[in-house]
């Protein structure tokens, strides 16, 4: 029996109608699931297609002197960035911005090579471009899609050379230390601290970048305006303030001798607190900003006179007559020597230990001296005679408990430690032979295997001008959060350092080494020096350490002076010293500055100084 004909029709228009309604619901899923459910996701990345994501510069913290001035802080600049492109597309761009910015050949083929290095990340053409050549460049903004211009904070030295040791320089972040445990979560193309307390405070300093948007077409060209839109703004760093004294480095800075090489450090005697820290020859950290030229970076390297080389917290020195003051406290606290004690042997110009034969540097001889006379007259022979007493193997012990051989605890990167020995084992270790006894000869004159920074042998006097204790000398006014370092002990009761103050303050008596140092408004003692170089067939280096403080009062400044190849501590170092506490205390005290200071400089323009000659702190 045939089956109708239109029931056949009938079932086929049903399969039909299921197919076609299984066909419509896959479809209407299909379309749910697309619109719907992951409309979201499309929609992100087709806004991820459309914007670029540019982080944020974030200001450096600014930095403060002890009264308020500013010593570092930020300005507006302008960088002008190649987003990333082909070597061939990028070679294009740059050198249609070579006339415009002036690019030199060689330079272009650098920034190609960097381009090449790393093709994710926007290709830096200059880091502070001059402000006409940003607003040429965003007049002919359609001729330069794949430019694109950035306001980054440009850090700026107030001081120039005169704390560039001090402050250090900003750069840009290497790929080295992107790899260092130190910049974990830093990023190409963030400004760091490279050197000095920028380096030492850069966790603090630094600040949180923030992000912004750029609109791009389907090609990658910026539409709207540059600046884009900011999702999270920068956070700027914290504000760091010194104890240094600003007006004070700049006046080091200028009456330093421009034809010397040299130190100068001036510390608080209250606190331990860096007031100067100066290093001659110096640099500009504002070159360094943005990028610092090379042949510039050349030449300050291949530069004899080293002027990158900090030579107030690296360079080491023999301390010479300065370190006799350590040699009298060391005999003072063994209770070898008494405050008034007159040696032996007098002073003929020379002194004979077994068959060792040491000269004074006054061949005619000093005669008879006490302790005082023998640090006004800075006595060699004296000294020999206190370093025998003392014994080389307790100057040794004694010196190192002294903490020579040690950094004094500068909150810098870097610090020298002293060589001093620690042990008699020093000389087989260095020399290979075991030391004879006449090594303390050397030795208590500052000589010998002795060698200090100027930082160090400041803070041994500032102990000197205390209770015999120093505090660890400190560049930023310290934290709550810091827990404050050991005092450094000299262990001297009251008056063996008085008897010590009393032969620094001879020295500037009348008839002492720096007598026409002193000055008008304060009482200025200290200790002259001349430490010979090698075999001494150089010229020596000139050393100073002063303390000064009002007339009847505790010493409030000390100041320590290295002069290379000064020859004399007494005409090179010193009047440096006396200017610049002189400078210090007069703004302290609200005593107009003067440029007629010292003594010297009274007798050579013939102003008379009716205060000279007064020997002893009194009360005015």
């Amino acid at each position: 029996m045939k089956i109708p004909q239109l029931v056949v029709r009938r079932g086929r228009a049903r399969t039909a109608a299921v197919v076609l309604a299984v066909m419509m619901g896959v479809l209407s899923v299909a379309f749910f699931r697309a619109q719907v459910v992951r409309g979201t996701a499309w929609a992100l990345q087709s806004e991820s297609n459309r914007l670029r994501v540019l982080p944020i510069p974030a200001p450096r913290g600014t930095i403060f002197d002890r009264y308020g001035k500013v010593i570092a802080d930020n300005v507006p600049s302008y960088s002008v960035s190649l987003f990333p492109a082909p070597t061939d597309s990028l070679r294009a761009s740059l050198r249609r911005l070579q006339p415009l910015l002036g690019l030199e050949d060689g330079f272009v083929e650098q920034l190609l090579e960097q381009a090449r290095t790393d093709r994710r990340q926007p290709l830096l053409v200059v880091g502070d471009a001059e402000y006409e050549d940003v607003a040429t460049l965003e007049e002919l903004r359609a001729e330069f899609p794949d430019v694109f211009l950035e306001m980054r904070p440009k850090r700026r030295y107030t001081a120039g050379p005169a704390l560039g040791h001090t402050l250090g320089y900003v750069g840009e972040i290497s790929q080295d230390e992107l790899e260092l445990p130190t910049f974990e979560g830093y990023e190409q193309r963030m400004v760091i601290g490279k050197d000095g307390l920028e380096r030492q405070y850069e966790g603090s300093l630094q600040g949180m970048q923030g992000v912004r948007y750029i609109e791009v077409d389907a090609v990658g060209r910026v539409v709207g305006s540059f600046e884009g839109q900011a999702a999270a703004p920068a956070l700027p760093g914290r504000d760091l303030q010194l104890n240094v004294d600003l007006d004070l480095v700049r006046y080091i800075h200028e009456i330093f001798p421009e034809d010397r090489r040299g130190a100068v450090v001036a510390l608080n005697v209250a606190d331990g607190g860096v007031l100067a820290l100066y290093s001659a020859p110096s640099f500009d950290p504002n070159d360094f900003v943005g990028g610092i030229d090379r042949g510039l970076w050349e030449q300050l390297n291949r530069d004899p006179t080293r002027p990158l080389f900090n030579r107030a917290v690296v360079g080491r020195y023999p301390p010479a007559s300065t370190w006799k003051v350590a040699a009298a406290a060391i005999a003072l606290k063994m209770g070898v020597l008494e405050p008034g004690e007159v040696m032996p042997a007098p002073c003929t110009g020379s002194f004979r230990y077994g068959n060792d034969v040491r000269r004074c540097w006054y061949p005619a001889g000093h005669g008879h001296q006490d302790l005082a006379g023998a640090l006004a007259h800075s006595c060699n022979v004296y000294f020999y005679q206190v370093g025998v007493r003392i014994g080389l193997d307790n100057l040794v012990r004694e010196g190192s408990r002294l903490g020579f051989a040690e950094p004094c605890g500068v909150d810098l990167p870097v610090e020298s430690t002293g060589v001093f020995p620690a042990t008699l084992g020093f000389w087989e270790d260095r020399y290979g032979f075991p030391p004879t006894e006449n090594e303390v000869l050397s030795l208590a004159i500052g000589q010998g295997p002795n060698d200090q920074t100027p930082l160090k042998m400041a803070q041994f006097y500032v102990a000197l001008a205390r209770d015999g204790t120093a505090p660890a000398p400190r560049l930023a006014v310290s934290r709550a959060a810091e827990p404050p370092g050991p005092d450094w002990s000299l262990d001297l009761n009251g008056e063996d350092l008085e008897a010590i103050r009393e032969g620094l303050r001879q020295v500037t008596a009348p008839g002492g080494t720096a007598f026409l140092s002193t000055l008008e408004h304060w009482d200025l003692i200290g200790k002259t020096g001349t430490a010979q170089q090698g075999l001494g067939e150089e010229p020596a280096h000139a050393w100073f350490v002063g303390l000064a403080g009002a007339w009847g009062g505790r010493p409030e400044i000390v100041v320590a002076v290295i002069i290379e190849e000064g020859v004399s501590g007494s005409a090179a170092a010193a009047p440096i010293a006396a200017k610049a506490a002189d400078f210090h205390l007069r703004r302290k005290y609200g005593i107009p500055t003067d440029t007629i200071q010292t003594l010297r400089e009274h007798y050579q323009l013939g102003v008379p100084a009716p205060w000279a000659g007064r020997g002893r702190r009194e009360t005015e």
